[in-house]
This record gives C-alpha cells, sequence and structure tokens, in this order.
C-alpha cells in the first residue's frame, strides 16, 4: 500500500471525478541545439510507445504528437494515478537555414530524437577570389 502526505491530494481527486477528467495537462519537456551541420532536438516521452508518435512537416512547422495510455486495466479501482495520461502535442518553428526534407527521427529510454540536417544553401562556403596580376594582364592588353 502506498502512503501519501500531500494534504491536497483529496482535493485533486474530488476535482477530477466532478470534471470527468482523469488527464492532467503536462508539457512535452524539450531541449534543442545546434551540433555540427545537424539541428538536434530531444523531447522527453517516457512510456510513450514508439507506434502513437507522430511527426509531421509543413512550411516549415514541425508537428509532434504523442499519446500516452494508462497501464491501468479499466476496471482496476486507481489509488493513486500522477502520471498524465492523453495526447501530447508540441509545435516547432524551424527557420528556412534546416533541410526539413531529410529528419531523421529515433525513439529509445522515453526520449524522442531528431535530427534535422542545415540546409546546404546556409552552411558557410569558402569563397574563391581572383584577381592580381592575370587581371592586370587582361585590362593592359
Amino acid at each position: 500500500m502506498l502512503m501519501r502526505t500531500d494534504p491536497f491530494h483529496e482535493f485533486d481527486r474530488l476535482a477530477q471525478q466532478v470534471l470527468g477528467s482523469t488527464t492532467r495537462p503536462s508539457a512535452m519537456a524539450m531541449d534543442a541545439y545546434r551540433s555540427g551541420d545537424d539541428f538536434v532536438v530531444h523531447f522527453d516521452l517516457p512510456g510513450v510507445d514508439p507506434e502513437s508518435i507522430e511527426l509531421d512537416v509543413e512550411r516549415n512547422v514541425l508537428n509532434v504528437r504523442a499519446e500516452r495510455r494508462s497501464p491501468a486495466p479499466e476496471d482496476a479501482e486507481l489509488l493513486v494515478a500522477e502520471r498524465p495520461t492523453g495526447a501530447f502535442t508540441r509545435q516547432l518553428f524551424l527557420g528556412e537555414t534546416l533541410d526539413t526534407e531529410r529528419i531523421d527521427a529515433s525513439y529509445g529510454a522515453g526520449v524522442l530524437t531528431l535530427r534535422i540536417p542545415v540546409a546546404e544553401q546556409a552552411k558557410p562556403r569558402r569563397i574563391q577570389i581572383t584577381g592580381g596580376d592575370s587581371d592586370r594582364k587582361q585590362l593592359n592588353s
């Protein structure tokens, strides 16, 4: 048996019963950084079935949707339900400098990882400078 010391637990439980809700809104925690020629994003999605994760990109807007279901059977009497269940969504607005055609997605240990390459036209490039003696000879001829 679990023991709780949260004095507001009963109020939460009653509010959920009155409102008919067993889910709590929750944010999809995220880290993002650039590593070399990739933009990397990690989303925390513990306990989510990989089959429930949906990714789509439309006009440089990345949409992430995932769903976590309760592991308890429907006829079970819940004693404590603190882990959020239901649908989670997040939208990212991607810059024009990212190649949204080549996004790589993987899921492991409860973390969804996206690798979005920087577009070739956005990568720094060295520009060849011409000039010197060869240009002077052409001008004098």
